[in-house]
């Protein structure tokens, strides 16, 4: 489970130019990688060549402040245009619809499947830093520099709800916020108390300048609506004196706690219907912000628990039911439920797209994706930052998309698995990923993505152990593929009269087999 800890260091400082269209009236929340192919006589050879309701006013709730939601873009401004002042995205590259000739993954309008993997850190959206209060800018042109060396497509946007909190005693502090600072009033962090009735269009411009960023490279971006772990899991008091539904901490008389347990958990479901219309409200404003971008993908919550599900598929249904009325429809998903989710309630939602949690096996054994979502595998719900090239392919070959999160900032990471994650993209451009299929039964290693009779590719994950293959019938152009070296280390052909041959790795590591017709 993700854990965010630790102290983080900043080696620049921020270069993001925020779009000129703010607020008025809005204060700011501040400011975080030799052929031996079977003959077909099974022997080992040699290569032969080298429209929801419109949300009501929210009830005071008890207090005589009700607050009103936030309505649409509040200076009247629209979004910019993409490639404004943050120049043009990659060509077709969205909006991504799932793939009817294979769901597994995403196609873009030109209907080419899209395998999504990559990175992802704790402030690659939003700042959140335990030294420094507002948080130091954090050097998004460098992540992304970053990912883009590593040839990634994908990038998980974090938010953050809590102003201050911390999991290990470590105060960490995050900025900005939908919502501006102005008072009257301070709230329990020392700073001004929110007002829930306005935008911070200074927030949402820079997020919008963030994904056109990330598209300008061919990334896709995630975006984390809200941030469920929070209140949960770190450590109390400020599990909630940092949140602006803390009834001290806004100016609108909301209170997200009613039953007053200190944890909030009751704005992550239907309870609080001022809540609700607030979260509506803002939900708008960023499809708003966002819709005419193509590299997006929504994301309800991170790792809200299990409490959540009817709040997190109404969520679901609000996002698609809005984005009905737009020019763009984008993926929406829904992330592994901590504590006590299960993965069986994620494919049940209404979501395009998913990330499973430990009560499978995705950690060993991940299993085949079967269509019925596109499943983007995150090591985040699976154990935090953990994960090696093994596990990627593994991934890969079983019709997944891999996502890892990555401790970029701490120093720490394993970067044969971010190679890995770059290796596989390239294999999956070149690869016919609407027509193959996981097809583990063909390969005695049990990994293989496949269309039998045009193309296979086979994971080995013992190091340099012999596997066998059944191909159907006919003449393949092979390459063995060192996922330690990451090379191809031989090329060639084999023929196959049909059925079960043998091939043995010339090198001493896990291994890809790729083989094409």
């Amino acid at each position: 489970m993700r854990r965010f800890q630790g102290h983080w260091s900043y080696a620049a400082i921020c270069t993001l130019i925020l779009l000129a269209f703010t607020m008025a009236g809005c204060g700011g929340g501040g400011g975080s990688a030799s052929t031996s192919p079977g003959a077909s006589s099974g022997s080992s050879l040699q290569p032969s060549g080298s429209n929801p309701d419109q949300p009501t006013p929210p009830p005071s709730n008890g207090n005589t402040s009700g607050a009103q939601p936030p309505s649409g873009n509040t200076n009247g401004t629209q979004p910019p245009a993409a490639g404004g002042s943050g120049g043009t995205q990659t060509a077709s590259m969205g909006p991504l619809k799932v793939c009817a000739s294979n769901p597994r993954y995403f196609c873009d309008p030109q209907g080419n499947p899209v395998y999504l993997t990559g990175s992802h850190t704790w402030s690659d959206l939003k700042e959140v830093d335990s030294t420094t209060n507002p948080p130091a800018p954090f050097d998004y042109t460098a992540w992304l520099d970053f990912l883009q060396a590593h040839n990634h497509n994908f990038m998980r946007g974090w938010t953050w709800e809590l102003s201050k909190y911390t999991y290990d005693g470590t105060m960490n502090y995050s900025s900005p916020f939908p919502w501006p600072r102005t008072g009257p009033g301070t709230a329990l962090d020392g700073q001004p108390k929110f007002d829930l009735s306005q935008f911070n269009q200074a927030y949402f411009d820079r997020i919008r300048n963030e994904v056109i960023e990330a598209g300008q490279r061919g990334i896709y971006v995630s975006i984390m609506l809200f941030e469920g772990h929070g209140v949960q899991e770190s450590l109390a008091p400020w599990c909630w004196n940092g949140h602006p539904f803390n009834i001290n901490n806004n100016i609108n008389g909301i209170n997200g706690d009613p039953n007053g347990d200190g944890r909030g958990t009751e704005i992550d479901t239907l309870q609080i219907p001022a809540v609700t219309a607030i979260q509506e409200a803002y939900v708008k404003k960023m499809i708003d912000t966002l819709n005419d971008l193509d590299n997006v993908l929504w994301e309800v919550a991170n790792e809200a628990g299990s409490y959540s599900t009817q709040w997190q598929y109404h969520m679901i249904n609000f996002i698609k039911s809005y984005e009905a009325t737009k020019p763009k429809q984008h993926p929406v998903g829904m992330t592994f439920q901590y504590a006590g989710g299960s993965t069986s309630t994620l494919f049940a939602s209404p979501a395009d797209w998913i990330s499973p949690g430990t009560d499978m096996p995705y950690q060993t054994n991940p299993p085949a994706a079967d269509g019925s979502k596109v499943v983007i595998v995150d090591t985040d719900h699976l154990g935090g930052a953990w994960g090696d090239r093994t596990w990627i392919w593994k991934c890969f070959a079983r019709g997944l998309n891999p996502i890892v999160m990555d401790p970029y900032l701490e120093g720490g990471g394993n970067e044969g698995e971010r190679v890995a994650m770059g290796e596989t993209l390239t294999y999956a451009k070149k690869m016919d990923l609407g027509s193959d299929v996981p097809r583990g039964d063909l390969s005695s290693t049990g990994y293989a993505l496949a269309n039998p009779g045009k193309e296979y590719l086979v994971y080995q994950p013992g190091s340099g152990s012999s596997f066998s293959v059944s191909l159907a019938a006919g003449t393949y152009s092979y390459e063995w593929f060192n996922t330690a070296t990451n090379s191809v280390a031989a090329t060639g052909t084999v023929t196959s009269n049909g059925g079960s041959l043998s091939f043995t790795p010339p090198f001493s590591t896990d291994a890809v087999l790729y083989l094409h017709q």
